[in-house]
């Protein structure tokens, strides 16, 4: 039988472990609200401009999503991602996406080999799928049957290999980038794999002042090395508050309602939405909406998510989940034509 003054030492514990528990988000709530600027100064050593690149890039991160970043060739996708894993202390591998990649060369194989006792034994050596931050460089550059290989990875972090399954390290994050489907040697990802990503962040040239200090930057000097602001286990902290904001009831329905006003064919569907779209978003929509809206408040100091932090991540939320048919094509439609409809259709909640 448990005595009074067994239980008294056991509540003490317990509150002891509750404070603890405590401070210790509070610590990570206040490192995480301070970690914008520093990373920003950090990769500014090396990138010039692309301030709302490197921030939608962040609420990927923070809140533990992969994101998929387009652009032109030359507009610094891959320094860009290879800085953020500098700056994480995450490990890096970068795979580079071809027409001839084959699924093992991103996940890895089996191989026979010979034991110390002269029997023989497969033994599964891990491919470079197996590390913290993957930059997965022109995806869309390799068929759809390679770009497979990433959907157990991205969506369960492991990968199975004869029946046997690998977990990958955490945190795990994909970041891919891919050129304008348009260009030749391209392939489009499929909707699957698309809906994996978090953000499909777009990529634009820089204004002339920008462009000169880059050409100003790169031709005379050396840039000053990235340094580690955290480690993998803040980051995988960091998920974890992110996942703790607060969010009202109203605010996470007009998120859903947002994405579920993309789907052609249904009553809250705009007419618009049923002349100019073939497929709209799904369930992940309002997840990654909520998800990236929680990271946007934390990072700008505030504890609870507000309608502008929806609106901020809406575009590229959506971007990649809207599938625009020929006859929006016909009419100079684009994705984000029809997000600002969007915005104009869809009524907010009177109050958060």
């Amino acid at each position: 039988m448990t005595t009074e003054l067994e239980t008294t030492a056991t509540d003490e514990t317990g509150a002891a472990d509750a404070v603890s528990a405590y401070e210790s988000e509070r610590q990570t709530v206040e490192q995480l609200r301070g970690a914008r600027d520093r990373i920003l100064a950090e990769l500014r050593k090396v990138i010039v401009g692309q301030d709302e690149v490197i921030e939608q890039l962040l609420y990927c991160l923070f809140a533990g999503g992969h994101c998929l970043i387009t652009g032109a060739p030359g507009l610094a996708k891959t320094l860009l991602i290879h800085s953020i894993a500098q700056a994480f202390d995450l490990k890096f591998q970068r795979i580079q996406f071809t027409p001839d990649l084959m699924p093992a060369d991103i996940t890895g194989t089996e191989i026979l080999e010979e034991t110390h006792e002269g029997h023989r034994e497969l033994r599964f050596v891990q491919g470079p799928i197996f590390a913290n931050v993957i930059l997965a460089d022109e995806i869309n550059r390799t068929p759809p049957k390679t770009q497979a290989a990433l959907l157990e990875a991205m969506q369960e972090h492991q990968v199975t290999a004869a029946g046997v399954r690998h977990k990958l390290e955490e945190p795990f994050f994909v970041l891919a980038t891919q050129n304008p489907i348009e260009m030749e040697g391209t392939y489009p990802l499929p909707e699957a794999q698309l809906d994996r990503f978090m953000f499909n962040i777009h990529i634009d040239y820089l204004p002339e002042d920008d462009e000169v200090s880059v050409v100003m930057q790169t031709t005379s000097r050396t840039n000053d090395p990235i340094q580690p602001l955290f480690t993998g286990e803040d980051v995988t902290r960091f998920h974890d508050v992110v996942k703790r904001v607060p969010i009202a009831e109203d605010v996470a329905r007009y998120a859903v309602r947002l994405a579920a006003a993309t789907r052609p064919g249904r009553p809250e569907s705009g007419d618009y939405i049923n002349d100019w779209v073939s497929w709209g978003a799904g369930l992940r929509a309002g997840q990654y909406l909520v998800l990236g809206a929680k990271a946007r408040a934390l990072l700008d100091g505030r504890a609870h998510v507000s309608l502008d932090d929806i609106r901020a991540v809406l575009l590229p939320t959506l971007r990649h989940r809207v599938l625009l048919n020929y006859r929006a094509e016909a009419q100079g439609v684009t994705v984000e034509t029809l997000i600002e409809r969007l915005l104009e259709s869809v009524t907010p909640p009177t109050t958060e």
